[in-house]
C-alpha cells in the first residue's frame, strides 16, 4: 500500500493573505483538508473541487474532535494514499499540538513535512500598532499559555521570570483569565502601571483592540465585552500604538470613503 503525504501547516493569524505560499500549495493540492476554527475559511475556497474538508475545531470547554480522533483521521486518510493537509492557525508550533501529530505519524512511519505559519501573538499586535520588540523599550518577548490557572493545578508558569526577566509579554487563550494574569504579574514585581493591550480577532476586519494599564484592563475588557479569540500583550511597547495604529486608520479611511458615496 502506498502510504499518502502530511502537511502540517500554518494559515497565519486570520487575514487570508497572511499564509505563506508554501502553505498555500499546501491547501491547493490536498485530497483531504482538516480545518481548526480559527482558520479562515476564504483560504478554503483555495481547494481542489472535490476535496475532503473536515472540521475539527475547538471552542473553550468544548471540542468538535478529540485529538485522539484528529490522529486517527490522519493516519487513517494517509494510509488511503492521500495527501492531506492539517490546517491550523497561526503557528502549527505555537499552542498548535503539532508535536504530537507530528509523533504519531512519525511512528506510523506515514510521510509528514511542518509548514510554519505567521503566529497571532506577533501579528495581532502589528496590525494593532504594536511591534513586540523595540530598540527602545523591549529586547526580549515571550510566548505564554494564558488559560492556567492555580486552583485547578494547571498554573505551570514561572511568574517571577515572566514578570521581571521580559519585556514584551503575549498570553494567548488568557482574556478569560485576565484578571488572575494580572494579578500575578503584578504580585511577581511588574508595575501596575505597565501598559497592556488586548486585541480580538486580530489581523482580521473584525479586529478590536483596547488598551490599558495592568491595574485597569481587567474592567476595560468587561466593558467593551472584549472575547475569545484574543492576545494579550503587556510591555512598554504597547504606548506605541497611538503612534502606528496603521491598520484602524486604514479601516476608518475606508469607512468615510464609503460615506462619502
Amino acid at each position: 500500500m502506498t502510504k499518502g503525504q502530511v502537511y502540517l501547516v500554518g494559515a497565519g493569524p486570520g487575514d487570508p493573505k497572511l499564509i505563506t505560499v508554501y502553505g498555500l500549495e499546501c491547501i491547493q493540492k490536498a485530497d483531504v483538508i482538516l480545518y481548526d476554527r480559527l482558520v479562515n475559511e476564504q483560504l478554503l475556497t483555495h481547494a481542489k473541487s472535490d476535496a475532503e474538508l473536515i472540521f475539527c475545531g475547538k471552542l473553550p470547554g468544548k471540542h468538535e474532535l478529540i485529538q485522539e480522533q484528529i490522529h486517527e483521521l490522519l493516519i487513517c486518510k494517509a494510509m488511503e494514499g492521500k495527501v492531506v493537509t492539517r490546517l491550523k492557525g497561526g503557528d502549527p508550533c505555537v499552542f498548535g499540538r503539532v508535536g504530537e501529530e507530528a509523533e504519531v505519524l512519525a511512528e506510523r512511519n506515514i510521510p509528514f513535512e511542518i509548514v510554519p505559519g505567521i503566529t497571532s501573538g506577533i501579528a495581532a499586535p502589528a496590525y494593532a500598532g504594536i511591534t513586540v520588540t523595540h530598540r527602545d523599550h523591549a529586547s526580549s518577548f515571550a510566548i505564554v499559555t494564558g488559560h492556567g490557572r492555580a486552583d485547578k493545578k494547571q498554573d505551570t508558569l514561572n511568574w517571577p521570570a515572566l514578570a521581571q526577566g521580559i519585556d514584551t509579554l503575549a498570553f494567548y487563550m488568557g482574556v478569560g483569565n485576565i484578571h488572575y494574569i494580572c494579578t500575578k504579574l503584578i504580585e511577581n514585581g511588574r508595575k501596575s502601571q505597565t501598559p497592556v493591550a488586548v486585541i480580538q480577532w486580530g489581523t482580521t476586519n473584525k479586529q478590536r483592540t483596547v488598551t490599558g494599564t495592568l491595574e485597569t484592563i481587567e474592567q476595560i475588557v468587561i466593558d467593551a465585552k472584549i472575547e475569545h479569540p484574543s492576545i494579550i500583550i503587556v510591555g512598554e511597547v504597547v504606548s506605541l500604538r497611538e503612534k502606528i495604529k496603521w491598520f484602524q486608520e486604514k479601516n476608518e479611511r475606508e469607512v468615510e470613503e464609503l460615506c462619502q458615496l
